[in-house]
């Protein structure tokens, strides 16, 4: 059996729902925004494949693939929460190494270890007849680093990661948020929210 998490794609993913922002450079001291887009779509069982981009010139489109674990899934690609979970490490990361190298701050090792909880009444509610629910109970970061700088120095470099990371931005405050259902063509339901 083939595992599959993604490849490089020929284009960017082409939304019908929305017209996807073009990149706007930004002069200080105003912020860059850009956005990162998604089609997915639906396969057999489980199977979901996704086109993702982020708009910023010199980002490659990807191509994600996605399923479950058996009996509903066959476990050939990562499920939804692992690439979710990941995404929260991985971004905070990036703007610990991108501040560490910009501030010439000196790193030996630098290390992230992560847990998530989630609880879901998804595998034996339902056969009663109950709605299904699901909930994030828990995002729990260690950065581990050695370092020979002082630890105010390391305490600091953390703090300004944790305050330029997008990811830990959205899981600690509330976000505008929307949700749309078209049913043949037709919006049959629309919600949105301030994330209060």
């Amino acid at each position: 059996m083939t595992y599959r998490v993604g490849e490089r794609a020929e284009a960017a993913p082409a939304p019908t729902a929305f017209e996807p922002d073009p990149f706007k450079r930004a002069k200080a001291p105003d912020p860059v925004q850009f956005e990162v887009n998604l089609v997915a779509e639906a396969g057999n069982m489980q199977h979901k494949t996704g086109s993702v981009s982020v708009n910023i010139p010199g980002f490659s489109p990807l191509t994600l693939y996605c399923d479950e674990q058996p009996p509903v899934g066959e476990d050939q690609a990562p499920p939804p929460l692992a690439y979710f979970c990941a995404g929260i490490g991985f971004c905070l990361m990036t703007h610990l190494t991108d501040i560490y190298t910009a501030r010439g701050i000196e790193i030996t090792s630098l290390r992230l270890e992560q847990r998530v909880r989630f609880a879901t009444n998804l595998g034996h509610m339902r056969e009663l007849g109950h709605m299904t629910n699901g909930k994030t109970e828990l995002v729990e970061t260690h950065v581990l680093i050695d370092s020979p700088e002082p630890r105010d120095r390391i305490a600091a470099l953390l703090a300004e990661a944790e305050g330029a990371c997008m990811a830990h931005f959205a899981l600690r405050n509330p976000i505008p948020w929307t949700t749309r259902l078209v049913h043949n063509g037709d919006e049959t339901v629309s919600r949105s929210g301030n994330g209060a």
